[in-house]
């Protein structure tokens, strides 16, 4: 995950995400860089327009505030509570006097 953080850091200053500046961003953290993970988020990311994903990332979350499960859910609690009916006090007291005749 560092990898991906240290392209986003790079991107943001305007720097061109490359292995040399990746290793450098890696190092300065205190961290071993490892070839590998630094070269397949290299190539990864090789031709991506990064502004774009962020913006298209960006437009679905402030889109859609729940997922239609987390939406249904709800209103299946909803429904839920209304199709309880509410005991009365009345009504236990009733039911309490029938007991004791």
């Amino acid at each position: 995950m560092e990898y991906v953080y240290a392209a986003m850091l790079l991107h943001s200053l305007g720097k061109e995400i490359n292995e040399e500046s990746m290793k450098k961003v890696i190092s300065a953290t205190g961290a071993e860089p490892d070839e590998a993970q630094i070269k397949a988020v290299v190539s990864a990311l090789n031709g991506v327009d990064i502004d774009k994903i962020i913006s298209e990332a960006q437009n679905v979350t402030t889109m859609t505030q729940y997922t239609p499960t987390q939406t249904s859910q709800k209103e299946e609690k909803k429904e839920e509570k209304k199709e309880e009916p509410a005991v009365k006090p009345e009504d236990t007291a009733a039911g309490l006097s029938s007991l004791f005749g």
